[in-house]
Protein backbone atom coordinates (compact mmCIF):
# COMPACT_ATOMS: atom_id res chain seq x y z
CA UNK A 1 0.00 0.00 0.00
CA UNK A 2 1.33 3.40 -0.99
CA UNK A 3 2.80 5.33 2.04
CA UNK A 4 0.52 7.88 3.77
CA UNK A 5 3.08 11.39 4.07
CA UNK A 6 0.15 14.58 4.19
CA UNK A 7 -2.92 14.91 5.79
CA UNK A 8 -4.68 15.60 2.51
CA UNK A 9 -3.55 11.77 1.43
CA UNK A 10 -4.92 10.52 4.72
CA UNK A 11 -7.97 12.12 4.33
CA UNK A 12 -8.80 10.83 1.03
CA UNK A 13 -8.12 7.71 1.87
CA UNK A 14 -10.45 7.64 4.22
CA UNK A 15 -13.51 9.15 1.65
CA UNK A 16 -13.44 12.29 4.05
CA UNK A 17 -14.35 15.64 2.44
CA UNK A 18 -12.45 17.82 4.50
CA UNK A 19 -11.84 21.98 5.05
CA UNK A 20 -8.88 23.88 6.39
CA UNK A 21 -8.29 26.94 8.76
CA UNK A 22 -5.12 28.58 9.85
CA UNK A 23 -5.46 28.91 13.52
CA UNK A 24 -1.77 31.11 13.79
CA UNK A 25 -2.11 34.89 13.90
CA UNK A 26 -5.37 35.47 12.37
CA UNK A 27 -8.37 32.60 12.25
CA UNK A 28 -8.91 32.23 8.65
CA UNK A 29 -9.96 29.54 6.16
CA UNK A 30 -6.89 28.20 4.04
CA UNK A 31 -7.72 27.82 -0.07
CA UNK A 32 -7.25 23.83 -0.60
CA UNK A 33 -4.45 24.74 -3.58
CA UNK A 34 -3.03 27.07 -0.54
CA UNK A 35 -2.87 23.99 1.73
CA UNK A 36 -1.80 21.39 -0.83
CA UNK A 37 1.59 24.20 -1.67
CA UNK A 38 2.23 23.98 2.23
CA UNK A 39 1.66 20.58 2.83
CA UNK A 40 3.79 19.42 -0.07
CA UNK A 41 6.39 21.96 0.71
CA UNK A 42 6.66 24.18 -2.10
CA UNK A 43 5.83 27.50 -0.25
CA UNK A 44 6.17 28.55 3.81
CA UNK A 45 4.02 28.23 5.81
CA UNK A 46 1.92 31.93 6.32
CA UNK A 47 1.62 32.87 9.55
CA UNK A 48 3.72 30.67 12.22
CA UNK A 49 3.77 31.13 15.83
CA UNK A 50 7.32 30.19 17.88
CA UNK A 51 7.99 28.05 15.12
CA UNK A 52 4.74 26.09 15.08
CA UNK A 53 1.90 25.72 11.94
CA UNK A 54 -0.97 25.85 14.06
CA UNK A 55 -4.46 24.34 11.45
CA UNK A 56 -8.02 23.02 12.33
CA UNK A 57 -9.01 20.38 9.98
CA UNK A 58 -12.91 19.68 9.86
CA UNK A 59 -13.79 17.05 8.04
CA UNK A 60 -17.12 14.20 7.48
CA UNK A 61 -18.25 11.20 5.76
CA UNK A 62 -21.24 10.51 3.63
CA UNK A 63 -23.03 10.72 7.10
CA UNK A 64 -22.43 14.39 7.60
CA UNK A 65 -21.06 13.75 10.81
CA UNK A 66 -18.21 16.46 11.28
CA UNK A 67 -14.97 16.32 12.79
CA UNK A 68 -12.50 18.50 14.07
CA UNK A 69 -8.50 18.20 14.56
CA UNK A 70 -6.26 21.11 15.85
CA UNK A 71 -3.01 20.67 14.96
CA UNK A 72 0.01 21.69 15.65
CA UNK A 73 3.11 21.33 13.56
CA UNK A 74 6.68 22.45 13.68
CA UNK A 75 8.35 24.15 10.76
CA UNK A 76 12.06 24.22 9.89
CA UNK A 77 14.06 27.30 9.66
CA UNK A 78 12.63 28.09 6.20
CA UNK A 79 9.24 27.77 7.61
CA UNK A 80 8.37 24.99 6.04
CA UNK A 81 6.63 22.18 7.54
CA UNK A 82 9.10 19.78 9.03
CA UNK A 83 8.44 16.57 7.31
CA UNK A 84 9.31 13.61 10.12
CA UNK A 85 6.82 15.28 12.96
CA UNK A 86 3.92 15.44 10.25
CA UNK A 87 4.83 11.79 9.24
CA UNK A 88 4.74 10.94 13.10
CA UNK A 89 1.82 12.10 13.40
CA UNK A 90 -0.05 10.71 10.58
CA UNK A 91 1.34 7.37 11.84
CA UNK A 92 -0.08 7.81 15.67
CA UNK A 93 -3.19 8.80 13.67
CA UNK A 94 -3.84 5.43 11.91
CA UNK A 95 -2.31 3.63 14.81
CA UNK A 96 -4.82 4.84 17.08
CA UNK A 97 -7.79 4.96 14.70
CA UNK A 98 -7.13 2.78 11.22
CA UNK A 99 -7.76 4.17 7.89
CA UNK A 100 -10.99 5.62 8.96
CA UNK A 101 -11.12 8.49 11.46
CA UNK A 102 -14.80 9.03 11.55
CA UNK A 103 -15.17 5.80 12.98
CA UNK A 104 -16.49 5.83 16.67
CA UNK A 105 -13.53 6.03 19.28
CA UNK A 106 -13.13 4.37 22.46
CA UNK A 107 -12.25 6.19 25.62
CA UNK A 108 -8.70 4.70 24.93
CA UNK A 109 -8.92 6.33 21.47
CA UNK A 110 -10.51 9.21 22.89
CA UNK A 111 -7.77 9.97 25.47
CA UNK A 112 -5.00 9.22 22.88
CA UNK A 113 -6.37 11.74 20.24
CA UNK A 114 -7.19 14.39 23.32
CA UNK A 115 -3.36 13.93 24.90
CA UNK A 116 -1.00 13.69 21.60
CA UNK A 117 1.59 16.41 21.47
CA UNK A 118 0.75 17.89 17.95
CA UNK A 119 -2.70 18.78 19.74
CA UNK A 120 -3.26 22.50 20.69
CA UNK A 121 -6.41 24.25 22.10
CA UNK A 122 -7.21 27.85 20.52
CA UNK A 123 -8.12 30.75 22.68
CA UNK A 124 -12.02 31.40 23.34
CA UNK A 125 -11.76 34.15 21.10
CA UNK A 126 -10.22 32.12 18.48
CA UNK A 127 -12.41 29.26 19.20
CA UNK A 128 -15.57 31.87 18.50
CA UNK A 129 -14.25 32.82 14.86
CA UNK A 130 -13.56 30.05 13.92
CA UNK A 131 -16.75 28.20 15.06
CA UNK A 132 -18.74 30.72 12.78
CA UNK A 133 -16.18 30.41 10.15
CA UNK A 134 -16.89 26.81 9.95
CA UNK A 135 -20.91 27.27 10.10
CA UNK A 136 -21.02 29.78 7.35
CA UNK A 137 -18.95 27.86 5.07
CA UNK A 138 -21.11 24.67 5.17
CA UNK A 139 -24.09 26.18 5.33
CA UNK A 140 -25.32 26.06 8.85
CA UNK A 141 -27.12 28.21 10.92
CA UNK A 142 -25.71 30.61 13.55
CA UNK A 143 -25.30 29.42 16.59
CA UNK A 144 -28.19 30.27 19.34
CA UNK A 145 -26.13 33.40 20.83
CA UNK A 146 -26.74 34.71 17.16
CA UNK A 147 -30.42 36.80 17.65
CA UNK A 148 -29.55 38.08 21.17
CA UNK A 149 -26.11 39.15 19.55
CA UNK A 150 -27.64 40.97 16.71
CA UNK A 151 -30.42 42.34 18.09
CA UNK A 152 -28.17 44.12 20.71
CA UNK A 153 -25.40 45.41 18.56
CA UNK A 154 -28.33 46.84 16.15
CA UNK A 155 -29.68 48.95 19.57
CA UNK A 156 -32.82 46.90 20.03
CA UNK A 157 -31.85 46.96 23.92
CA UNK A 158 -29.86 49.22 26.45
CA UNK A 159 -26.02 49.46 26.26
CA UNK A 160 -26.06 47.66 29.83
CA UNK A 161 -27.30 44.89 29.29
CA UNK A 162 -24.16 43.54 27.64
CA UNK A 163 -23.73 40.96 30.05
CA UNK A 164 -26.80 38.97 28.37
CA UNK A 165 -24.34 38.68 24.92
CA UNK A 166 -22.52 35.83 23.93
CA UNK A 167 -19.13 36.01 22.55
CA UNK A 168 -20.49 33.47 20.33
CA UNK A 169 -23.32 35.04 19.09
CA UNK A 170 -20.51 38.16 18.37
CA UNK A 171 -18.52 36.28 16.38
CA UNK A 172 -21.28 35.33 14.63
CA UNK A 173 -22.37 38.78 13.53
CA UNK A 174 -18.98 39.70 12.71
CA UNK A 175 -18.27 36.54 10.18
CA UNK A 176 -21.47 37.70 8.55
CA UNK A 177 -21.07 41.30 8.02
CA UNK A 178 -20.53 40.97 4.50
CA UNK A 179 -24.71 39.51 4.71
CA UNK A 180 -27.48 41.83 5.00
CA UNK A 181 -26.86 45.27 7.50
CA UNK A 182 -24.53 43.69 9.39
CA UNK A 183 -21.10 45.72 8.02
CA UNK A 184 -23.70 48.53 8.77
CA UNK A 185 -24.63 47.66 12.04
CA UNK A 186 -21.37 47.19 13.73
CA UNK A 187 -20.18 50.92 12.15
CA UNK A 188 -23.49 52.50 12.95
CA UNK A 189 -23.97 51.15 16.41
CA UNK A 190 -20.40 50.73 17.36
CA UNK A 191 -19.97 54.24 19.45
CA UNK A 192 -23.29 52.82 21.78
CA UNK A 193 -22.01 49.84 23.15
CA UNK A 194 -20.47 48.61 25.89
CA UNK A 195 -16.73 49.03 26.66
CA UNK A 196 -16.97 45.01 27.04
CA UNK A 197 -18.79 44.38 23.92
CA UNK A 198 -16.66 46.98 21.93
CA UNK A 199 -13.59 45.42 22.62
CA UNK A 200 -15.32 41.26 22.21
CA UNK A 201 -16.42 42.98 19.14
CA UNK A 202 -12.62 43.79 18.27
CA UNK A 203 -11.56 40.56 19.14
CA UNK A 204 -13.14 39.29 16.21
CA UNK A 205 -12.47 41.55 13.97
CA UNK A 206 -8.93 41.55 13.72
CA UNK A 207 -9.49 38.14 12.44
CA UNK A 208 -11.85 39.52 9.30
CA UNK A 209 -11.29 41.61 6.44
CA UNK A 210 -13.66 44.47 7.15
CA UNK A 211 -14.59 47.79 5.22
CA UNK A 212 -12.93 51.28 5.31
CA UNK A 213 -15.88 52.58 7.27
CA UNK A 214 -16.04 50.12 9.58
CA UNK A 215 -11.69 50.65 9.63
CA UNK A 216 -12.54 54.27 10.40
CA UNK A 217 -14.83 53.99 13.38
CA UNK A 218 -12.07 51.68 15.13
CA UNK A 219 -9.37 54.06 14.53
CA UNK A 220 -11.56 57.00 16.36
CA UNK A 221 -11.78 54.75 19.70
CA UNK A 222 -8.11 53.67 19.08
CA UNK A 223 -7.56 57.51 19.08
CA UNK A 224 -9.43 58.63 22.14
CA UNK A 225 -9.02 55.49 23.97
CA UNK A 226 -7.37 54.82 27.21
CA UNK A 227 -3.49 53.57 26.77
CA UNK A 228 -4.47 49.95 28.03
CA UNK A 229 -7.42 49.18 25.88
CA UNK A 230 -6.00 51.13 22.66
CA UNK A 231 -4.62 47.18 21.92
CA UNK A 232 -7.57 46.06 21.20
CA UNK A 233 -8.90 48.93 18.57
CA UNK A 234 -5.72 48.30 16.94
CA UNK A 235 -5.72 44.66 16.35
CA UNK A 236 -9.60 45.70 14.75
CA UNK A 237 -8.19 46.92 12.01
CA UNK A 238 -5.58 44.48 11.07
CA UNK A 239 -6.69 43.65 7.76
CA UNK A 240 -6.78 47.38 6.62
CA UNK A 241 -2.92 47.57 6.26
CA UNK A 242 -2.88 51.23 5.39
CA UNK A 243 -5.01 52.51 8.62
CA UNK A 244 -2.28 50.28 10.69
CA UNK A 245 0.65 52.21 9.12
CA UNK A 246 -1.35 55.11 9.99
CA UNK A 247 -1.93 54.29 13.82
CA UNK A 248 1.26 52.84 14.34
CA UNK A 249 2.91 56.35 13.45
CA UNK A 250 0.06 58.36 15.03
CA UNK A 251 1.17 56.14 18.08
CA UNK A 252 4.95 56.67 17.82
CA UNK A 253 4.51 60.09 17.73
CA UNK A 254 2.39 59.92 20.84
CA UNK A 255 4.78 57.76 22.52
CA UNK A 256 2.19 54.89 22.89
CA UNK A 257 3.92 52.50 21.51
CA UNK A 258 4.81 50.61 24.47
CA UNK A 259 5.69 46.33 25.23
CA UNK A 260 2.01 45.81 25.21
CA UNK A 261 1.53 47.48 21.65
CA UNK A 262 4.57 46.24 20.26
CA UNK A 263 3.44 42.65 20.82
CA UNK A 264 -0.30 43.44 19.32
CA UNK A 265 1.21 44.77 16.25
CA UNK A 266 3.74 41.70 16.39
CA UNK A 267 0.79 38.96 16.51
CA UNK A 268 -1.86 40.54 14.12
CA UNK A 269 -0.60 43.73 12.42
CA UNK A 270 2.46 42.67 10.69
CA UNK A 271 1.48 42.81 7.13
CA UNK A 272 2.03 46.96 8.32
CA UNK A 273 5.54 46.23 8.67
CA UNK A 274 5.91 45.47 4.71
CA UNK A 275 6.25 49.09 4.76
CA UNK A 276 10.11 50.12 5.52
CA UNK A 277 9.27 53.75 7.16
CA UNK A 278 6.78 51.74 9.43
CA UNK A 279 8.95 48.81 9.94
CA UNK A 280 11.69 51.46 11.13
CA UNK A 281 9.46 53.31 13.46
CA UNK A 282 8.44 49.50 15.15
CA UNK A 283 11.97 48.62 15.15
CA UNK A 284 13.25 51.61 16.75
CA UNK A 285 10.70 51.47 19.56
CA UNK A 286 11.15 47.64 20.33
CA UNK A 287 15.26 48.67 20.86
CA UNK A 288 13.78 51.20 23.63
CA UNK A 289 12.89 47.87 25.49
CA UNK A 290 15.00 45.22 27.65
CA UNK A 291 17.22 43.07 25.15
CA UNK A 292 15.92 39.52 25.77
CA UNK A 293 12.38 41.39 24.68
CA UNK A 294 13.66 42.87 21.57
CA UNK A 295 15.48 39.18 20.93
CA UNK A 296 11.82 37.56 21.49
CA UNK A 297 10.08 39.46 19.77
CA UNK A 298 12.44 39.63 16.55
CA UNK A 299 12.21 36.04 17.00
CA UNK A 300 8.77 36.06 15.83
CA UNK A 301 8.27 38.31 13.39
CA UNK A 302 11.62 37.09 11.21
CA UNK A 303 9.68 34.01 10.59
CA UNK A 304 6.85 35.58 9.02
CA UNK A 305 7.65 35.06 5.25
CA UNK A 306 5.38 38.03 4.39
CA UNK A 307 7.95 40.58 5.97
CA UNK A 308 11.41 38.11 6.92
CA UNK A 309 13.67 39.96 3.71
CA UNK A 310 12.69 43.56 5.12
CA UNK A 311 13.69 42.54 8.47
CA UNK A 312 16.77 40.95 7.51
CA UNK A 313 17.60 44.01 5.06
CA UNK A 314 17.32 46.01 8.51
CA UNK A 315 19.94 43.85 10.31
CA UNK A 316 22.30 46.04 7.59
CA UNK A 317 20.40 49.05 7.62
CA UNK A 318 23.35 52.12 7.86
CA UNK A 319 21.02 54.71 8.87
CA UNK A 320 19.97 53.11 11.86
CA UNK A 321 20.10 54.45 15.14
CA UNK A 322 23.05 53.54 18.00
CA UNK A 323 19.75 52.18 20.27
CA UNK A 324 18.54 50.09 17.57
CA UNK A 325 22.48 49.08 16.40
CA UNK A 326 23.20 48.11 19.60
CA UNK A 327 19.85 46.12 20.15
CA UNK A 328 20.88 44.30 16.71
CA UNK A 329 24.39 43.59 18.32
CA UNK A 330 22.77 41.78 21.50
CA UNK A 331 20.61 39.96 19.67
CA UNK A 332 23.63 38.53 17.47
CA UNK A 333 25.67 37.58 21.02
CA UNK A 334 22.96 35.02 21.82
CA UNK A 335 22.65 34.14 18.19
CA UNK A 336 26.29 33.12 17.87
CA UNK A 337 26.17 32.24 21.79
Amino acid sequence: MTQITTLSDFLKTANTQFQVYDMGRRVQHIDMMAFHQIEELHCPYPSPIQGHAQFAIVFWDASQQHYIWFIKLPLDERGLLSPAPRIQFIKMIVEALGRDPTQPLTEQQQEQMANHPFNFKPTQEKLAVFNALVRKQLGQKASPQYEFAYQYLSGQYPSEQWQNIGLQGIADVCVRSQQLDHQDILAKGFDNWALEVKIAVCQCLEHLNIDESLAQKLVEHLQAAKVEHKPYFLRGIASQTKLSQQAIAELEAANQLGDEMLVTIAARNWSALKDEQTLTIYLEALAKQPQHFFNQIFADIVAIPLIRTQLLGQLRNPKRSAELAAAIGGLFKVTKG
